[in-house]
């Protein structure tokens, strides 16, 4: 039999392509869209979108002084400012390290800062910047608006683009061949937390208490089409806004409507300040919680309150991985700090796009072409752990569930059913 290049995947393989039968984004069978009744026409985000266009021929330009890599995080005037400091500082280190090596053939590499305030037009505009500043990818970001935006804008101006911490399910559905994410998103949350609740907890009413912005709605979309389809529907939805101190009205109405388990989406600050408003008001639901709770802040605002709650984390920081645990060192002898889930998955994004470039060279185009190749980087081996890239180049490695215990937080994988893709990177 001849072994051809598949067209869909980018495997050397005879017979039926790997990515084939999965179902998209690590979706248990049990939740697929009326799975129950009939199946789809067309299996979307199955197949990675080709990018057929030119560019390829450029040659690689002479005499630059440093290799630029763009990056666009909320650095400043922002609620997510320490978040993109962490992001940032992440991939400064693995810029870094791998100038102290040679950077690119004897030529440092440089990080280019953009500030995202979370406007829709300042992410355009940072963009179109980085573009005139000859960055040949760009890192970021964290904001959905934002991130949404800036990948559109990169469309156009034919920039590879590395998603460190952007969660929005809907990133990669944009099917834009420009872009990679390698943090999980919160489909990946949604499922873990709703196998977690309805079928080892056996909850069957669920209060969703939410941020009242695009993070909060898109990042629970999942998890109440997954508990419909498991045949527990969100008993009732309220919401929040961001900096609220004061929530006695939707306490209340949770407290009158007979749910058995109550889940949180937010930043740190906000789900704290619930948890023991909770806990005031003498309701003992079970509470679980979106990532955003694996933080020393919800820790410290939610003090032992924190004690039982289950949430999510896309990898665990305590993990028995040498690579892991020199990139910890290194991060807290650099910045006098302990290194987050977005400046880890930033060290990872950084890492990934530095091996393209020094591999494809100085042209954006083979950039792209390699980092979307599932015979480079899929099962890329980081400090986060294992990535898995499916076929919208969404990292859907394994995730963990959460238990606050003892005043601490307590890591277990998810068990998943992920994609058997094979090709790797060391």
């Amino acid at each position: 039999m001849a072994i051809d290049t598949c067209v869909g995947c980018s495997y050397q393989h005879g017979g039926q392509c790997p990515i084939q039968g999965k179902n998209y984004g690590n979706t248990p069978d049990e939740v697929v869209p009326y799975a129950n009744f009939q199946n789809a026409y067309k299996k979307h985000f199955l197949i990675p979108m080709e990018f057929l266009g030119s560019g390829r021929e450029k040659p690689e330009p002479k005499g630059l002084e440093t290799v630029r890599i763009g990056f666009l995080g909320p650095l400043e005037g922002s609620k997510d400012t320490p978040k993109g400091k962490q992001m940032y500082q992440g991939a400064l280190l693995a810029i870094e390290q791998v100038n102290a090596k040679g950077g690119y053939k004897g030529t440092p590499f440089e990080l280019m800062p953009h500030n995202d305030v979370g406007l829709w037009g300042a992410a355009a505009n940072e963009v179109v910047a980085m573009d005139d500043e000859g960055v040949w990818a760009i890192l970021g970001s964290i904001n959905d608006i934002v991130t949404h935006v800036a990948i559109r804008v990169a469309l156009k101006c034919e920039i590879p683009v590395i998603n460190i911490g952007d969660p929005d399910p809907t990133l990669t559905e944009t099917n834009i061949p420009w872009v990679i994410r390698v943090i999980s998103d919160d489909r990946q949350s949604s499922y873990a937390l709703s196998s977690r609740i309805y079928k080892k907890d056996g909850h069957k009413r669920v209060s969703l208490l939410r941020v009242n912005n695009r993070y909060g709605r898109v990042g629970t979309g999942e998890f109440k089409d997954a508990s419909t389809r498991m045949g527990f529907p969100v008993a009732v939805e309220l919401r929040f806004e961001d900096g609220d101190k004061d929530f006695t009205d939707q306490i209340n109405k949770i407290k009158t409507n007979n749910s058995d388990a109550i889940v949180l989406w937010g930043d740190a600050k906000e789900m704290g300040l619930i948890v023991n408003q909770i806990r005031a008001k003498g309701l003992q639901h079970p509470i679980y919680a979106c990532d955003r709770a694996v933080t020393p802040e919800f820790m410290r605002v939610a003090g032992k309150n924190a004690n039982g709650i289950i949430t999510t984390a896309q990898f665990n920081p305590r993990a028995d991985n040498p690579s892991l645990k020199n990139f910890q060192k290194a991060y807290k002898e650099r910045f006098k700090m302990e290194p987050d889930v977005f400046a880890s998955h930033a060290y990872d994004g950084t890492n990934i796009t530095i091996q393209a470039i020094q591999k494809a060279g100085l042209n954006r185009t083979l950039i792209r072409d390699l980092l979307t190749d599932n015979s480079t980087f899929q099962n890329y081996k980081g400090v986060t752990g294992e990535i898995i890239f499916d076929g919208t180049w969404n990292d859907v490695g394994q995730i963990f569930l959460v238990e606050i215990k003892n005043d601490d937080f307590q890591f277990a994988p998810v068990v998943l059913v992920e994609p058997k893709l094979s090709g790797s990177i060391k």
